[in-house]
């Protein structure tokens, strides 16, 4: 059931997508009187799900859901119809795309980039003006980070605390493992570790077996000292707690913070523990206390509470555009890495799989148009490469139309869209064929 939701959510924001980018090109070639044959969500390779003609355009939906397209009569595009390509040894019409200005052309060509972007700043700023924003800020972790076994081997310690990577503050703590994992250089982290503040070199290959090993899972976590600041519960009460008590031990194995206590609870849920407390800092004493049967022992600790900012529709409105260029300069920068061999991140490249399972597994409506907004930047930038067949392909000839006044010539295009196509269908058959090696993997 849990992948039948996040299978919904996937198709309901693709098809959302795909038709939001297809309507762009739709209504500019419309706009300067072009005439389209076709407007497809989803292909529809020997048969559709549905279609309907209206006027001179068919509707349709296909089967195969690996995006849509808006077929423009006079246009070579990545249907490469048989009839059309004849027909463009005739005379061009004034209602085809190639009779119209090169601007008009480069407009058609753009204009469902430019949806994608604009609907991702609707759905961000949608969001903020809805739910606001929660996160939790870097300099609210006042006693630092827990870090794993990789993390340790590059020099950090329990306790310390990230001030800035590569010289560049953090805020928001989602953020730091962002900049360690996505990297194509060594690092230079700034810490503080007690009042003393240290720099750590992060060597490029170490940081990229620990993200292809997927040890970078619990590489930070917040330390939470296990200090009591309140008692929670009547049975918390009956052991002897009191608020100030420092618990040091849990039947005699040692506990710095809250994460290497979690376990040793949850081992006893149900049950009861002798707990070791250091109180009024002299004095030791052993507690035998109720452990739930969530493995909580009753007790409130120190623990960060995240900031949360609301919006007003007048604030969210530029802050749902800031947003939207941060994810666009960071997913640009992705794809760069990604063809730079040293960061091997090619070998992270996903399909369909991939991008569905970052859906959530119950239906959440903030997380839901999150990740719908951050597709639609995905279909931006991917459809800009320079690729025949892609926006960015189409774009390219324009402009080079546009600069030197010499239009390629009908067969060259033709020629370079069956290259194009060649070129996407591989991308797509090592993408999927990744997300297929690491389900055996």
């Amino acid at each position: 059931m849990n992948i039948a939701i996040q299978a919904l959510q996937f198709f309901a924001s693709l098809s959302m997508l795909v038709l939001i980018h297809e309507f762009g090109h739709y209504i500019t070639a419309r706009i300067f009187k072009i005439r389209v044959d076709a407007f497809y969500i989803f292909f529809n390779p020997w048969f559709s799900i549905y279609k309907r003609k209206i006027g001179d355009t068919v509707y349709g939906i296909g089967w195969l859901p690996l995006g849509g397209y808006v077929s423009l009569n006079g246009m070579i595009d990545e249907t490469l119809d048989k009839d059309k390509i004849e027909a463009l040894d005739a005379e061009p019409k004034p209602w085809e795309f190639r009779s119209k200005p090169a601007w008009q052309r480069l407009i058609v060509m753009l204009a469902g980039v430019v949806m994608n972007v604009l609907m991702a700043m609707v759905i961000y700023a949608g969001v903020l003006y809805t739910w606001g924003e929660s996160y939790y800020h870097n300099d609210d972790m006042a006693y630092g980070y827990v870090y794993n076994d990789e993390a340790h081997a590059l020099g950090f310690e329990d306790g310390d605390k990230i001030l800035t990577i590569d010289n560049n503050a953090i805020g928001n703590v989602a953020e730091i493992n962002q900049r360690l994992l996505i990297v194509d250089h060594d690092l230079e982290v700034e810490i503080l570790r007690g009042t003393e503040k240290m720099s750590l070199t992060l060597p490029l290959e170490r940081l990229v077996a620990m993200r292809e090993a997927g040890t970078y899972q619990g590489f930070i976590a917040e330390f939470i000292p296990m200090v009591i600041l309140d008692i929670a519960t009547e049975s918390a009460a009956e052991a002897g707690f009191e608020c100030g008590d420092s618990i040091i031990a849990i039947d005699d194995i040692e506990v710095k913070e809250y994460l290497s206590a979690t376990p040793l609870l949850y081992e006893r849920r149900g049950s009861q523990a002798d707990i070791t407390v250091v109180r009024d800092m002299r004095d030791t004493i052993t507690l035998h206390a109720a452990i739930d049967d969530e493995g909580r022992l009753g007790i409130h600790l120190p623990m960060t509470a995240p900031r949360h900012h609301e919006y007003t529709l007048w604030e969210a409105i530029p802050a749902g555009v800031k947003m939207t260029g941060k994810e666009i300069a960071s997913y640009w920068q992705q794809l760069k890495m990604i063809v730079n061999p040293d960061t091997k991140l090619y070998k992270e490249v996903g399909g369909f799989l991939a991008i569905g399972s970052i859906f959530p597994d119950e239906w959440n409506w903030p997380r839901f148009w999150h990740i719908t907004a951050l597709i639609s930047i995905m279909l931006a930038v991917m459809n800009l490469l320079p690729i025949p067949g892609l926006d960015g392909g189409h774009a390219l000839f324009t402009l080079w139309e546009i600069v030197t006044r010499r239009k390629p010539s009908e067969k060259f295009l033709v020629v370079m869209q069956y290259i194009g196509l060649a070129l996407l269908l591989a991308l797509l058959l090592y993408a999927n064929g990744n997300d297929i090696f690491k389900l055996f993997k």
